[in-house]
């Protein structure tokens, strides 16, 4: 399980993260292009992965992942109540890799 909180403490430390509104929710950004928004009514994030990884995860998990409309660029919503927070975590640094520069993520090693 992930608080809202946590969402937002993970996502924020990652290198040049930022958070944003976006629609009324919580998005957190590299630069301008988001890698995540925070659901905080009904404990979900939306997450940016590579669509055979989103697929992956939604055929293995459907009570944690599942799909919306813009799930051919890969936004997969996570369900902040069943998902564990060390998955999490590597899923969040997943979605910023997504979206992060190059030098960003070659700083970050």
């Amino acid at each position: 399980m992930v608080t809202n909180q946590q969402v937002r403490e993970l996502a924020l430390a990652l290198p040049g993260a930022s958070e944003q509104g976006h629609f009324g929710k919580p998005s957190f950004r590299v630069g301008k292009k988001i890698f995540a928004t925070l659901h905080e009514d009904d404990r979900r994030a939306v997450l940016k992965f590579p669509v055979p990884d989103q697929q992956a995860l939604v055929a293995m998990e459907p009570e944690v992942y599942e799909t919306g409309g813009w799930a051919h660029q890969g936004w997969t919503l996570v369900n902040l109540k069943r998902v564990r927070k060390a998955r999490f975590v590597d899923q969040l640094e997943l979605a910023w890799s997504q979206v992060a520069s190059k030098k960003l993520r070659a700083d970050r090693g």
